[in-house]
């Protein structure tokens, strides 16, 4: 069994084909008949597992078994601890109530990778780092999420999943996990 960590940078496409403009998983890990456990959308970052262990697979993508997994996200302007709160609580979303999140602020994260394309920024609207851990794994949840609270995400980088971290991978970098 094969079991691979990737930190997948921007406006890559989380599967192997079929990216027209955009790169794929192809472009950067040879390792064959393995598939992501999940995904993350095309302006997301972060960690990606790949295997080819059904099993393994399963666990981590499917909602049943609630999998925490953590974001760190770059969000425009700052939010208060209101704000966090209705993260912890869950949010209404157009497809139902979120699960309540682990949210809090951090400092910005050191020694990140530049993200190519670089976010917007403007001159007078702050931008603030937040680490939002969920149970679920909606599409563009975290996105969603911060949006209704009323804090756009600029950037969005998934840390960890499980036990897993993106510690000791830059952007486009992939290892492979010991077999178990």
């Amino acid at each position: 069994m094969a079991t691979l960590l990737f930190n997948k940078p921007c406006d890559v496409i989380c599967q192997f084909s079929g990216g027209g403009s955009h790169r794929t998983l192809a472009d950067f890990i040879p390792v064959k008949d393995v598939y992501p456990a999940g995904r993350l959308d095309t302006d997301s970052e972060g960690l990606v597992v790949l295997t080819n262990d059904g099993r393994l697979q399963n666990r981590i993508s499917h909602p049943q078994h609630k999998l925490a997994k953590t974001y760190w996200v770059q969000v425009e302007g700052i939010p208060i601890e209101d704000d966090l709160e209705r993260l912890r609580i869950g949010v209404m979303l157009n497809d139902g109530p979120t699960l309540p999140a682990d949210a809090q602020l951090i400092t910005a994260p050191q020694n990140l990778w530049a993200r190519n394309p670089p976010i917007r920024i403007r001159k007078y609207i702050p931008t603030t780092w937040i680490e939002v851990r969920l149970r679920e794994g909606r599409n563009r949840q975290i996105r969603r999420m911060t949006a209704a609270i009323g804090h756009p995400a600029l950037r969005l980088i998934r840390w960890q999943i499980g036990d897993w971290t993106l510690a000791g991978l830059n952007s486009g970098e992939w290892r492979e996990l010991p077999a178990s």
